[in-house]
């Protein structure tokens, strides 16, 4: 019983996908951050292009083309 418990705390097979989730979670939280920070000017510039949008003339439909 003491081989087994001494063979599965020396395992270190799950240790790099642990590492590699971590690294996800601290990118993820720190883009979320920014995003809260940055949301009027990332809402500022959706509102521009949709008015720039709205204003444009429709083109006209040309059939066959």
């Amino acid at each position: 019983m003491k081989t087994l418990l001494q063979s599965m705390w020396n395992d270190e097979s799950g240790q790099g996908l642990t590492e590699y989730v971590l690294i996800i979670a601290l990118v993820a939280v720190g883009l979320i951050l920014v995003m809260g920070v940055f949301r009027n000017a990332i809402g500022g510039v959706f509102d521009s292009a949709t008015d720039q949008l709205k204003t444009q003339p429709a083109a006209p439909y040309q059939p066959g083309t």
